[in-house]
């Protein structure tokens, strides 16, 4: 959730949300943080065939987004995937435990980015940075957004459409020069590897994906969401698989599997450095900390709210909902605490897996709740199965690559998913809360 929440709230009561803005909340979900880093973990996966899998894991999305722009026109909300869970499956510890779920799952994807932010700013102190060097900065990101957002964060969101346009910028101009240098016989079918391996590839990316999702989160403020919504989630979707199928090819086209995977945490920076020299390498590193710190900042804020909505709505305490310090809720410090732990507990790679597994469930979750409500939103049954399948064949495909190269990632993402019911059924067995259905 990199930018939703920030712009929905720095234009909420003022200008609705035109085009060019809702298309920069899609971009910026996707393209956020999450090409600088899981490029080495789809590399390790799917080789020099890295750009057939982000092909394919944007086929998956486009066909979810199919299902999101009929949800979003029909039932336009601030809540978004979270309002769309409640809608199609009403209130019980189904919806509730989704939505618990999905908190958890913003958590993970802000570890990947804080992950991410580490290896990219060791760079800048040594070649050979040591784990304990990469988790501090790491957490070191986390603690000083987490304050950023508690004195000002709707300042920051307000530039969000700028700082998606130099994100852009940088990765297009990367492709552009890089696609120049490519050596042919690096992407040549023959290296490719196994058809499983790139199914893996593309189940690790999906977390870059999932951000398509959160323009769904701008639709009530938008002046007409039943046309812009469904043209904003495909022109983004579309965008975003234009860049990064153009920067997966440059970066298999300049550097050898070898190459990619001795940086594989920074791999985008390495494969500038070929054709751009060492100032390439440095200014995909600034992009890099510049876009990872963005998106801990804006995710940080826009899950905090997530936490906020279900506490409000009656799925977490109510003191979850209140403002503890400056402008920090409780769900804010509890995310960022959170958000703390997984850093320190896993590497890159088992958050990476971890957050496309998650996402690829809630994504099925979505889809799965829309076939109970077809009638009203008027989409095609067809549709929406093949959106629901694709979606679970990916995390199949995923968990069985999980269990093989981070057995550990997996049981954690099953123990969150369990405790995430068992929370949900706990706290409305012993309050008696019910959720209330806000728009």
């Amino acid at each position: 959730m990199n930018a939703t929440t920030n712009v929905s709230r720095a234009t909420s009561g003022s200008a609705p949300i035109g085009m060019v803005a809702a298309v920069s909340i899609g971009v910026g979900g996707m393209v956020g943080a999450g090409i600088f880093s899981i490029l080495g973990v789809v590399a390790h996966a799917a080789g020099n065939a890295m750009w057939l899998a982000f092909a394919i894991g944007g086929v998956v999305a486009l066909l979810s987004t199919y299902s999101y722009a009929k949800l979003g026109a029909t039932f336009p909300s601030a809540g978004g995937a979270v309002h769309f869970l409640v809608k199609g499956f009403g209130d019980g510890v189904l919806a509730g435990g989704l939505n618990l779920f999905m908190w958890a799952s913003y958590i993970i994807s802000l570890a990947l980015y804080a992950a991410a932010f580490g290896s990219y700013a060791a760079t800048f102190v040594t070649t050979a940075a040591s784990p304990v060097l990469v988790k501090s900065l790491a957490v070191g990101s986390v603690l000083l957004l987490t304050a950023v957002n508690a004195f000002g964060a709707r300042i920051m969101g307000r530039s969000e459409t700028l700082i998606v346009a130099i994100k852009v910028a940088i990765l297009v101009l990367f492709a552009a020069v890089g696609l120049w240098f490519i050596r042919p016989g690096y992407l040549s079918p023959e290296l490719w590897p196994e058809a499983k391996s790139i199914l893996f590839g593309a189940g690790v990316l999906f977390i870059g994906y999932e951000g398509f999702g959160l323009i769904t989160n701008a639709a009530a403020d938008m002046r007409d969401p039943r046309k812009m919504l469904p043209r904003a989630l495909y022109t983004s979707v579309i965008l975003v698989i234009a860049i990064y199928l153009a920067v997966a090819v440059t970066v298999t086209g300049t550097l050898s599997d070898y190459e990619i995977e001795q940086a594989r945490d920074y791999a985008l920076a390495a494969a500038a450095k070929p054709f751009l020299g060492e100032l390439g390498f440095r200014l995909i590193a600034v992009a890099a900390l510049f876009s990872t710190a963005s998106a801990i900042n804006a995710t940080l804020f826009g899950s905090a709210n997530v936490c906020y909505m279900i506490a409000r709505d009656g799925e977490l305490p109510a003191s979850l909902s209140r403002t503890e310090w400056k402008d920090a809720t409780g769900g804010l410090l509890l995310t960022a605490a959170l958000v703390v732990a997984v850093t320190l507990l896993f590497d890159l790679s088992g958050i990476a897996m971890m957050g496309s597994a998650a996402f690829l469930l809630i994504y099925a979750a979505v889809n799965a709740g829309h076939l109970n409500v077809l009638r009203a939103t008027g989409a095609t049954a067809v549709i929406v199965w093949l959106s629901l399948l694709t979606c679970l064949a990916m995390f199949a495909v995923l968990c069985v690559y999980t269990y093989q190269q981070q057995p550990a990632a997996l049981v954690a993402l099953v123990l969150i998913a369990a405790a995430s019911f068992a929370a949900e059924w706990l706290y409305r067995h012993w309050t008696g809360r019910t959720l209330k259905d806000r728009a």
